[in-house]
Protein backbone atom coordinates (compact mmCIF):
# COMPACT_ATOMS: atom_id res chain seq x y z
CA UNK A 1 0.00 0.00 0.00
CA UNK A 2 1.29 3.39 -0.54
CA UNK A 3 1.82 5.73 2.04
CA UNK A 4 -0.72 8.85 2.59
CA UNK A 5 1.76 11.37 3.76
CA UNK A 6 -1.18 13.70 3.87
CA UNK A 7 -2.74 11.42 6.32
CA UNK A 8 1.01 11.41 8.16
CA UNK A 9 0.89 14.93 8.81
CA UNK A 10 -2.73 15.29 10.12
CA UNK A 11 -1.34 12.90 12.71
CA UNK A 12 1.90 14.65 13.43
CA UNK A 13 -0.47 17.44 13.90
CA UNK A 14 -2.04 16.30 16.74
CA UNK A 15 1.15 15.54 18.64
CA UNK A 16 1.96 19.66 18.23
CA UNK A 17 -0.96 20.32 19.78
CA UNK A 18 1.09 19.51 23.09
CA UNK A 19 4.05 20.63 24.44
CA UNK A 20 6.25 18.06 23.80
CA UNK A 21 9.31 19.13 23.17
CA UNK A 22 11.17 17.07 20.26
CA UNK A 23 10.29 13.28 19.23
CA UNK A 24 11.87 11.00 17.08
CA UNK A 25 10.18 8.68 14.95
CA UNK A 26 11.75 5.03 13.80
CA UNK A 27 10.17 2.79 11.47
CA UNK A 28 11.69 0.07 11.01
CA UNK A 29 12.14 -2.74 7.52
CA UNK A 30 11.68 -5.29 10.44
CA UNK A 31 8.37 -3.66 12.07
CA UNK A 32 7.02 -0.62 13.79
CA UNK A 33 8.66 1.67 16.96
CA UNK A 34 7.90 4.89 17.94
CA UNK A 35 10.09 6.52 20.06
CA UNK A 36 9.81 9.53 21.88
CA UNK A 37 12.40 11.81 23.27
CA UNK A 38 11.22 12.76 26.73
CA UNK A 39 9.50 10.75 28.93
CA UNK A 40 5.82 12.85 29.29
CA UNK A 41 5.30 13.90 26.03
CA UNK A 42 2.07 13.14 25.18
CA UNK A 43 -1.24 13.95 27.73
CA UNK A 44 -3.39 12.29 25.63
CA UNK A 45 -2.12 8.18 25.44
CA UNK A 46 -5.04 7.45 23.56
CA UNK A 47 -3.99 9.98 20.04
CA UNK A 48 -0.70 8.13 20.71
CA UNK A 49 -2.21 4.83 20.37
CA UNK A 50 -4.23 5.43 17.38
CA UNK A 51 -1.17 7.60 15.63
CA UNK A 52 1.19 4.12 16.39
CA UNK A 53 -1.59 1.77 15.20
CA UNK A 54 -2.46 3.74 12.21
CA UNK A 55 1.09 3.33 11.26
CA UNK A 56 0.88 -0.69 11.35
CA UNK A 57 -2.07 -0.63 9.57
CA UNK A 58 -0.36 0.54 6.90
CA UNK A 59 2.55 -1.18 7.48
CA UNK A 60 4.89 0.97 5.61
CA UNK A 61 7.82 -0.63 5.38
CA UNK A 62 10.98 1.89 5.18
CA UNK A 63 13.16 3.97 7.41
CA UNK A 64 12.44 7.27 8.98
CA UNK A 65 15.74 8.53 10.48
CA UNK A 66 18.56 10.89 9.64
CA UNK A 67 21.60 8.10 10.31
CA UNK A 68 21.66 4.86 9.73
CA UNK A 69 22.76 4.13 13.31
CA UNK A 70 19.10 5.33 13.88
CA UNK A 71 18.69 8.69 14.92
CA UNK A 72 22.25 9.41 15.79
CA UNK A 73 22.85 12.50 14.24
CA UNK A 74 23.49 16.41 15.06
CA UNK A 75 19.88 16.75 13.34
CA UNK A 76 18.24 15.33 16.27
CA UNK A 77 18.61 18.63 17.87
CA UNK A 78 15.69 20.35 15.49
CA UNK A 79 12.11 21.55 17.04
CA UNK A 80 9.36 18.91 16.28
CA UNK A 81 7.61 21.88 14.20
CA UNK A 82 8.63 19.59 10.96
CA UNK A 83 10.27 16.53 12.11
CA UNK A 84 10.21 15.54 8.42
CA UNK A 85 11.78 18.64 7.33
CA UNK A 86 14.98 17.08 6.36
CA UNK A 87 13.39 14.72 3.88
CA UNK A 88 12.34 17.86 1.44
CA UNK A 89 15.45 17.79 -1.40
CA UNK A 90 17.79 16.05 1.35
CA UNK A 91 20.03 13.36 -0.61
CA UNK A 92 22.41 10.68 0.07
CA UNK A 93 25.86 12.11 1.83
CA UNK A 94 28.76 11.04 -0.04
CA UNK A 95 31.72 9.39 2.77
CA UNK A 96 34.20 9.36 0.32
CA UNK A 97 36.92 12.33 -0.62
CA UNK A 98 38.98 10.40 -3.42
CA UNK A 99 38.36 9.52 -6.80
CA UNK A 100 38.78 6.20 -7.25
CA UNK A 101 37.33 4.30 -4.44
CA UNK A 102 33.51 3.77 -5.59
CA UNK A 103 33.75 0.19 -4.16
CA UNK A 104 33.36 1.61 -0.29
CA UNK A 105 30.28 4.09 -1.50
CA UNK A 106 29.02 1.57 -3.47
CA UNK A 107 28.40 -1.28 -1.55
CA UNK A 108 28.77 -0.04 2.27
CA UNK A 109 25.47 1.49 2.69
CA UNK A 110 23.98 -0.25 0.12
CA UNK A 111 21.11 -1.77 1.66
CA UNK A 112 19.89 1.23 3.90
CA UNK A 113 19.74 3.87 0.93
CA UNK A 114 17.66 0.81 -1.00
CA UNK A 115 14.79 1.16 1.63
CA UNK A 116 15.37 4.61 2.19
CA UNK A 117 14.80 5.49 -1.28
CA UNK A 118 11.40 3.29 -1.34
CA UNK A 119 9.91 6.01 0.94
CA UNK A 120 11.48 9.24 -1.45
CA UNK A 121 10.65 7.33 -4.63
CA UNK A 122 7.10 8.92 -4.51
CA UNK A 123 8.04 12.16 -3.13
CA UNK A 124 10.84 12.98 -5.73
CA UNK A 125 9.62 15.97 -8.27
CA UNK A 126 9.80 14.87 -12.40
CA UNK A 127 12.29 17.66 -12.67
CA UNK A 128 14.41 15.35 -10.42
CA UNK A 129 14.53 12.45 -13.07
CA UNK A 130 16.23 15.46 -15.75
CA UNK A 131 18.54 15.71 -12.73
CA UNK A 132 19.47 12.14 -12.13
CA UNK A 133 20.00 11.64 -15.80
CA UNK A 134 22.55 14.59 -16.21
CA UNK A 135 24.38 13.69 -13.21
CA UNK A 136 24.31 10.19 -14.10
CA UNK A 137 25.81 10.71 -17.43
CA UNK A 138 28.11 13.68 -16.47
CA UNK A 139 29.31 11.14 -13.43
CA UNK A 140 30.05 8.33 -16.18
CA UNK A 141 31.80 10.50 -18.86
CA UNK A 142 34.21 11.47 -16.26
CA UNK A 143 34.77 8.14 -14.86
CA UNK A 144 35.60 7.37 -17.73
CA UNK A 145 37.49 10.00 -19.34
CA UNK A 146 40.01 9.93 -16.40
CA UNK A 147 41.31 6.58 -17.43
CA UNK A 148 40.98 6.82 -21.08
CA UNK A 149 42.78 10.31 -21.02
CA UNK A 150 45.58 9.06 -18.64
CA UNK A 151 46.03 5.10 -20.98
CA UNK A 152 46.25 8.17 -23.88
CA UNK A 153 48.90 10.15 -22.03
CA UNK A 154 51.04 7.23 -20.10
CA UNK A 155 51.06 4.88 -23.85
CA UNK A 156 50.75 7.25 -26.72
CA UNK A 157 52.40 9.52 -25.86
CA UNK A 158 54.49 7.21 -24.24
CA UNK A 159 55.76 9.39 -20.94
CA UNK A 160 57.85 8.03 -18.83
CA UNK A 161 56.76 9.85 -15.84
CA UNK A 162 53.88 8.44 -14.22
CA UNK A 163 54.28 9.96 -10.55
CA UNK A 164 54.99 13.51 -12.52
CA UNK A 165 51.12 13.22 -13.88
CA UNK A 166 49.99 12.64 -10.67
CA UNK A 167 51.61 15.26 -9.12
CA UNK A 168 50.18 17.91 -11.60
CA UNK A 169 46.82 16.64 -11.74
CA UNK A 170 46.62 17.23 -8.04
CA UNK A 171 48.12 20.54 -8.76
CA UNK A 172 45.48 21.85 -10.96
CA UNK A 173 42.67 20.20 -8.75
CA UNK A 174 44.16 22.19 -5.51
CA UNK A 175 44.05 25.59 -7.30
CA UNK A 176 40.86 25.06 -9.06
CA UNK A 177 39.40 23.52 -5.53
CA UNK A 178 41.31 26.44 -3.89
CA UNK A 179 39.68 28.97 -6.37
CA UNK A 180 35.88 27.64 -5.49
CA UNK A 181 36.53 28.05 -1.89
CA UNK A 182 37.90 31.65 -2.05
CA UNK A 183 34.78 32.90 -4.11
CA UNK A 184 32.67 31.15 -2.06
CA UNK A 185 31.50 28.77 -4.33
CA UNK A 186 32.54 25.95 -2.19
CA UNK A 187 32.68 25.52 1.41
CA UNK A 188 36.19 23.58 2.86
CA UNK A 189 37.98 23.19 5.94
CA UNK A 190 41.14 25.20 6.88
CA UNK A 191 44.61 23.28 6.79
CA UNK A 192 45.87 23.01 10.72
CA UNK A 193 48.56 21.02 11.91
CA UNK A 194 46.18 19.09 13.95
CA UNK A 195 44.43 18.21 10.98
CA UNK A 196 47.12 16.93 8.84
CA UNK A 197 49.03 15.26 12.27
CA UNK A 198 45.50 12.78 11.74
CA UNK A 199 45.09 13.07 7.88
CA UNK A 200 49.02 11.95 6.65
CA UNK A 201 48.95 8.61 7.45
CA UNK A 202 45.78 7.62 5.12
CA UNK A 203 47.54 10.06 2.23
CA UNK A 204 50.52 8.38 2.54
CA UNK A 205 48.53 4.99 1.15
CA UNK A 206 46.48 7.52 -0.74
CA UNK A 207 49.52 8.65 -2.86
CA UNK A 208 50.98 5.19 -3.20
CA UNK A 209 47.28 4.29 -4.47
CA UNK A 210 47.61 6.94 -7.23
CA UNK A 211 50.76 6.16 -7.88
CA UNK A 212 50.63 2.44 -8.67
CA UNK A 213 47.43 2.75 -10.92
CA UNK A 214 49.48 5.01 -13.04
CA UNK A 215 52.24 2.33 -13.58
CA UNK A 216 49.90 -0.15 -13.84
CA UNK A 217 48.05 1.55 -17.08
CA UNK A 218 51.17 1.99 -18.21
CA UNK A 219 51.76 -1.23 -19.17
CA UNK A 220 48.10 -3.25 -19.17
CA UNK A 221 45.39 -2.75 -21.27
CA UNK A 222 42.26 -0.28 -19.59
CA UNK A 223 39.69 -3.62 -20.02
CA UNK A 224 42.48 -6.09 -17.98
CA UNK A 225 42.88 -3.04 -15.28
CA UNK A 226 39.49 -3.02 -15.02
CA UNK A 227 38.67 -6.54 -14.41
CA UNK A 228 41.83 -6.71 -11.95
CA UNK A 229 40.62 -4.14 -9.58
CA UNK A 230 37.77 -6.53 -9.19
CA UNK A 231 40.54 -8.10 -6.67
CA UNK A 232 40.25 -4.71 -4.71
CA UNK A 233 36.72 -5.82 -2.88
CA UNK A 234 37.49 -9.34 -2.30
CA UNK A 235 40.63 -7.79 -0.31
CA UNK A 236 38.26 -5.45 1.16
CA UNK A 237 36.02 -8.21 2.06
CA UNK A 238 38.56 -10.38 4.14
CA UNK A 239 39.48 -7.23 5.49
CA UNK A 240 36.23 -6.12 6.59
CA UNK A 241 36.06 -9.37 8.07
CA UNK A 242 39.00 -9.81 10.10
CA UNK A 243 38.84 -5.93 11.31
CA UNK A 244 35.46 -5.21 11.73
CA UNK A 245 33.66 -8.59 12.04
CA UNK A 246 31.53 -8.21 9.14
CA UNK A 247 30.03 -11.62 7.93
CA UNK A 248 28.96 -11.23 3.88
CA UNK A 249 26.47 -13.73 2.65
CA UNK A 250 26.71 -16.91 0.38
CA UNK A 251 25.47 -14.75 -2.63
CA UNK A 252 28.49 -11.80 -2.28
CA UNK A 253 31.42 -14.40 -1.79
CA UNK A 254 29.92 -16.21 -4.75
CA UNK A 255 30.55 -13.00 -6.59
CA UNK A 256 34.07 -12.89 -5.04
CA UNK A 257 35.00 -15.92 -6.21
CA UNK A 258 34.09 -15.26 -9.94
CA UNK A 259 35.37 -12.19 -9.47
CA UNK A 260 39.12 -14.01 -8.95
CA UNK A 261 38.52 -16.70 -11.22
CA UNK A 262 38.30 -13.98 -14.16
CA UNK A 263 41.03 -12.42 -13.04
CA UNK A 264 43.16 -15.36 -13.30
CA UNK A 265 41.64 -16.58 -16.60
CA UNK A 266 42.26 -13.11 -17.97
CA UNK A 267 45.56 -13.17 -17.35
CA UNK A 268 46.45 -16.51 -18.91
CA UNK A 269 44.83 -15.26 -22.00
CA UNK A 270 46.09 -11.96 -22.05
CA UNK A 271 47.88 -11.60 -25.39
CA UNK A 272 49.93 -8.43 -24.03
CA UNK A 273 50.36 -9.74 -20.89
CA UNK A 274 53.35 -7.94 -19.01
CA UNK A 275 54.43 -8.91 -15.37
CA UNK A 276 55.24 -5.49 -14.33
CA UNK A 277 51.94 -4.20 -14.80
CA UNK A 278 50.32 -7.30 -13.35
CA UNK A 279 52.28 -6.29 -10.14
CA UNK A 280 51.74 -2.89 -9.96
CA UNK A 281 48.28 -3.52 -10.30
CA UNK A 282 48.41 -5.87 -7.46
CA UNK A 283 50.05 -3.98 -5.31
CA UNK A 284 47.41 -1.05 -5.96
CA UNK A 285 44.86 -3.32 -5.40
CA UNK A 286 46.24 -4.18 -2.06
CA UNK A 287 46.71 -0.28 -1.15
CA UNK A 288 43.01 0.46 -2.51
CA UNK A 289 41.52 -1.87 0.05
CA UNK A 290 43.82 -0.77 2.81
CA UNK A 291 42.75 2.92 2.16
CA UNK A 292 38.98 1.97 2.42
CA UNK A 293 39.46 -0.04 5.18
CA UNK A 294 40.99 2.80 6.74
CA UNK A 295 39.71 6.03 5.98
CA UNK A 296 36.27 5.49 7.75
CA UNK A 297 37.99 5.41 11.14
CA UNK A 298 40.32 8.33 9.89
CA UNK A 299 37.44 9.99 9.42
CA UNK A 300 35.61 10.09 12.59
CA UNK A 301 38.97 11.12 13.75
CA UNK A 302 39.48 14.12 11.57
CA UNK A 303 35.65 15.19 12.50
CA UNK A 304 37.14 15.82 15.46
CA UNK A 305 39.67 18.33 15.25
CA UNK A 306 38.03 20.41 12.30
CA UNK A 307 36.71 23.64 13.41
CA UNK A 308 32.71 22.99 12.29
CA UNK A 309 33.28 19.13 13.79
CA UNK A 310 32.50 18.02 10.16
CA UNK A 311 34.44 17.19 7.21
CA UNK A 312 32.53 17.03 3.96
CA UNK A 313 33.52 16.02 0.39
CA UNK A 314 35.41 19.38 -0.70
CA UNK A 315 37.78 19.34 2.23
CA UNK A 316 38.89 15.75 1.60
CA UNK A 317 39.58 16.28 -1.88
CA UNK A 318 41.38 19.46 -0.54
CA UNK A 319 43.43 17.75 2.04
CA UNK A 320 44.27 14.62 -0.44
CA UNK A 321 45.62 16.19 -2.77
CA UNK A 322 47.45 18.97 -1.09
CA UNK A 323 48.75 16.71 1.34
CA UNK A 324 50.25 14.92 -2.02
CA UNK A 325 51.97 17.38 -3.64
CA UNK A 326 55.34 17.32 -0.99
CA UNK A 327 55.40 13.21 -1.53
CA UNK A 328 54.43 13.48 -5.04
CA UNK A 329 57.83 16.05 -5.30
CA UNK A 330 59.53 13.45 -3.15
CA UNK A 331 58.74 10.17 -5.30
CA UNK A 332 59.98 12.11 -8.15
CA UNK A 333 63.22 12.89 -6.68
CA UNK A 334 63.24 8.72 -5.60
CA UNK A 335 62.32 7.59 -8.93
CA UNK A 336 64.47 9.75 -10.70
CA UNK A 337 61.86 11.34 -13.08
CA UNK A 338 63.74 14.72 -13.07
CA UNK A 339 66.30 13.57 -15.58
CA UNK A 340 63.70 12.44 -17.93
CA UNK A 341 61.70 15.46 -17.65
CA UNK A 342 64.44 17.75 -18.24
CA UNK A 343 65.48 15.17 -21.54
CA UNK A 344 61.59 14.83 -22.68
CA UNK A 345 60.67 16.89 -25.97
CA UNK A 346 57.22 16.07 -24.58
CA UNK A 347 57.00 19.39 -21.96
CA UNK A 348 57.71 21.65 -24.96
CA UNK A 349 54.61 20.66 -26.63
CA UNK A 350 51.36 22.60 -25.73
CA UNK A 351 49.27 20.02 -26.97
CA UNK A 352 50.81 17.40 -24.54
CA UNK A 353 50.15 20.44 -21.61
CA UNK A 354 46.60 20.72 -22.86
CA UNK A 355 45.78 17.01 -22.46
CA UNK A 356 47.32 16.99 -18.86
CA UNK A 357 45.24 19.78 -17.40
CA UNK A 358 42.43 17.73 -19.29
CA UNK A 359 42.79 14.80 -17.37
CA UNK A 360 43.82 16.70 -13.72
CA UNK A 361 40.40 18.34 -14.24
CA UNK A 362 38.90 15.15 -15.19
CA UNK A 363 39.79 13.90 -12.31
CA UNK A 364 38.62 16.47 -9.90
CA UNK A 365 35.18 16.27 -11.92
CA UNK A 366 34.67 12.73 -11.01
CA UNK A 367 34.83 13.96 -7.20
CA UNK A 368 32.26 15.95 -8.07
CA UNK A 369 30.24 14.06 -10.31
CA UNK A 370 29.64 11.43 -7.39
CA UNK A 371 28.49 13.79 -4.96
CA UNK A 372 26.03 15.23 -7.93
CA UNK A 373 24.87 11.67 -8.83
CA UNK A 374 24.93 9.94 -5.23
CA UNK A 375 22.51 12.86 -3.99
CA UNK A 376 20.38 12.57 -7.04
CA UNK A 377 19.63 9.05 -6.65
CA UNK A 378 21.07 7.33 -3.72
CA UNK A 379 23.86 4.34 -2.87
CA UNK A 380 21.46 1.88 -4.77
CA UNK A 381 21.82 3.31 -8.06
CA UNK A 382 25.22 4.79 -8.02
CA UNK A 383 26.61 1.59 -7.03
CA UNK A 384 24.69 -0.19 -9.91
CA UNK A 385 25.80 2.47 -12.52
CA UNK A 386 28.85 2.19 -11.22
CA UNK A 387 29.79 -1.36 -11.64
CA UNK A 388 27.46 -1.27 -15.01
CA UNK A 389 30.16 1.63 -16.12
CA UNK A 390 32.87 -0.78 -16.68
CA UNK A 391 31.81 -2.44 -19.79
CA UNK A 392 31.64 0.84 -22.24
CA UNK A 393 34.57 1.65 -20.48
CA UNK A 394 36.61 -1.74 -21.50
CA UNK A 395 34.88 -1.92 -25.03
CA UNK A 396 36.49 2.19 -25.21
CA UNK A 397 39.41 0.69 -24.05
CA UNK A 398 40.21 -1.78 -26.27
CA UNK A 399 39.03 -0.28 -29.05
CA UNK A 400 40.56 3.21 -28.95
CA UNK A 401 43.81 1.84 -28.31
CA UNK A 402 43.98 -1.18 -30.96
CA UNK A 403 44.37 -3.93 -28.03
CA UNK A 404 45.34 -7.15 -29.67
CA UNK A 405 42.92 -9.74 -27.90
CA UNK A 406 40.90 -13.04 -28.50
CA UNK A 407 38.09 -14.50 -28.16
CA UNK A 408 38.75 -16.54 -24.67
CA UNK A 409 40.19 -13.14 -23.00
CA UNK A 410 36.99 -11.19 -24.25
CA UNK A 411 34.81 -13.97 -22.45
CA UNK A 412 37.29 -13.66 -19.26
CA UNK A 413 36.72 -10.11 -19.33
CA UNK A 414 33.20 -9.91 -19.96
CA UNK A 415 33.22 -12.73 -17.40
CA UNK A 416 34.82 -10.09 -14.90
CA UNK A 417 32.51 -7.13 -15.63
CA UNK A 418 29.59 -9.70 -14.81
CA UNK A 419 30.48 -10.58 -11.67
CA UNK A 420 31.19 -7.04 -10.87
CA UNK A 421 27.75 -6.45 -11.60
CA UNK A 422 26.77 -9.60 -9.32
CA UNK A 423 28.61 -8.04 -6.69
CA UNK A 424 27.13 -4.80 -6.45
CA UNK A 425 24.05 -6.10 -6.73
CA UNK A 426 24.45 -9.21 -3.73
CA UNK A 427 25.93 -6.50 -1.67
CA UNK A 428 22.39 -4.59 -1.76
CA UNK A 429 20.02 -7.15 -0.87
Amino acid sequence: MEFDYTQLQIHIKLFHLFPTGRFQMLIHTTGIAVCLSRKRILGNSFRAILFIEYLQLISYRALVSPDPLYGISTRRKRHCESPFKWLHGSGVESTLGMKINNEEIDVENGRFNKDRERGFQSRRRPALHNQALLSGISYCLSSCGMILVNKYVLSSYDFNAGISLMLYQNFVAVVVVSGLSIFGIIKTEPLTWRLIKVWLPVNVIFVGMLVTSMFSLKYINVAMVTVLKNVTNVMTAVGEMYLFNKHHDNRVWAALFLMIISAISGGFTDLSFDATGYTWQLINCLLTASYSLTLRRVMDTAKQVTKSGELNEFSMVMLNNSLSLPLGVMLVCGFKEVDYLVETSLLRSGWFWVVMTFSGLLGLAISFTSMWFLHQTGATTYSLVGSLNKIPLSVAGILLFKVPTSLENSASILFGLLAGVLFARAKMR
